[in-house]
């Protein structure tokens, strides 16, 4: 897996705001209450928003999913394998103080470089709704900075 460039700048809360939009619209389509993460390049939280009804786990799953997709520089999705049994990073949940998600929900936001410059997170449905609703928030990021 090559390494991704990942950029200490700090994501505005314009920006999240911009993210967060993107993946409401896709949480309207879905009909499931989510909590929705954005983090900066550097994993620290820009903006967090649950909906009414929203699981209160998914609070700490946004949240890491977001920052794990930002510490990896790849979606959280493409990292399930490498932490399974005999993957080379099957035990890098127990080296790490920070809360770390390596199930389907987190996806880095690019520049228009492509270097990591934050993450969105989102809990709420199943691994795969997860994986779309930040999918689209992460696009619709790109999208606007190229």
């Amino acid at each position: 897996m090559p390494l991704a460039q990942i950029s200490p700048v700090i994501l505005s809360l314009e920006t999240a705001h911009q993210a967060t939009a993107a993946a409401i619209e896709k949480v309207e389509e879905i009909g499931i209450p989510y909590t929705l993460t954005v983090v900066d390049g550097a994993g620290n939280l820009v903006h967090l928003t649950r909906q009414d009804g929203a699981a209160i786990a998914s609070i700490d799953t946004s949240v890491a999913k977001a920052r794990t997709a930002v510490y990896f520089g790849a979606t959280t999705a493409s990292l399930a394998g490498a932490v399974a049994d005999g993957g080379p990073l099957a035990t890098i949940q127990t080296s790490t103080t920070v809360p770390l998600a390596f199930v389907a929900g987190g996806v880095p936001i690019l520049d228009e470089a492509g270097v990591v410059v934050g993450a969105f997170g989102a809990g709420g449905g199943s691994p795969d709704q997860d994986h779309e609703v930040a999918l689209a928030a992460a696009a619709a990021v790109t999208a606007s900075m190229a």
